[in-house]
């Protein structure tokens, strides 16, 4: 297995011989409105795609989308991916990706299998109090094969009940955080934290971590230093990786 961080969520996971890409946003630098009502008002996406976007969708075999907030699905990247390919998503993204022109949708409601792959969605929490509420439903997702490290991308979450119960659960080998530790002006951060993030690497025990999800936002506030150096202080630093924008880390089971 092989996880290839894009840009913010935007991941190319090759898996059991086919080639996934999760949650895309090919905005160009700018083009985007900053998230009203949160701190660091610049235009999104604060940088450019490492690559150009036909390289990011050459081979790609399914699309994932956790959910679909315009930081995870966009208007360029719903233009530009071919509408052909299986989309997996949570079951209430099945009728807005249906009404966006993709032609075969298949919503995760526990399990589901596709090319020797067992897909299984989990819970999670994106955020808390009435914010939280606000925000929607949101998913994660667990893939599994023979002869292939279990892999748990945990989507937009904070660490939180449902987050434990997936790691207790599905024991992945490698876990996909969604970090930033994002923000409104008020209320708690709505994605994990750096504490949020030592805390699932202490509880997920030999796990390898990658952390996805920072420095593209407006107001995911976290920056990979800070989040580097916090791991360091608490020697997690050999299974906490933290990619830059088009790197690629190889798993093996």
């Amino acid at each position: 297995m092989h996880i290839q961080l894009i840009r913010h969520a935007t991941l190319k996971v090759g898996y059991k011989g086919r080639t996934f890409l999760v949650d895309p946003m090919f905005s160009r630098e700018g083009e985007l409105p900053a998230v009203v009502n949160t701190p660091n008002q610049r235009p999104n996406p604060g940088v450019e795609l490492p690559l150009p976007v036909s390289d990011v969708l050459a081979g790609i075999d399914a699309i994932l989308v956790t959910h679909t907030h315009a930081d995870h699905l966009d208007p360029a990247a719903t233009r530009l991916l071919p509408k052909h390919l299986p989309l997996f998503c949570q079951p209430p993204d099945r009728e807005k990706l249906l009404e966006l022109g993709f032609e075969q949708v298949f919503p995760v409601e526990g399990e589901r299998e596709w090319e020797g792959i067992r897909l299984t969605r989990t819970g999670g929490r994106h955020g808390t109090g009435e914010i939280g509420e606000k925000m929607g439903p949101v998913s994660g997702f667990v893939l599994k094969a023979n002869q292939e490290p279990t892999l748990y991308i945990a989507g937009d979450t904070i660490w939180c009940e449902e987050v434990e119960r997936a790691i207790s659960v599905h024991q992945p080998e490698v876990v996909v955080p969604f970090a930033g530790a994002a923000r409104f002006l008020t209320g708690d951060p709505i994605t994990m934290t750096k504490e949020d993030i030592a805390r699932l690497a202490e509880c997920a025990g030999e796990s390898q971590l990658f952390v996805a999800h920072m420095e593209v936002w407006n107001h995911c506030l976290l920056s990979r230093r800070e989040l580097r150096d916090y791991m360091s202080e608490r020697g997690l630093s050999a299974r906490v990786r933290v990619p830059e924008d088009g790197e690629t880390v190889e798993y093996q089971r």
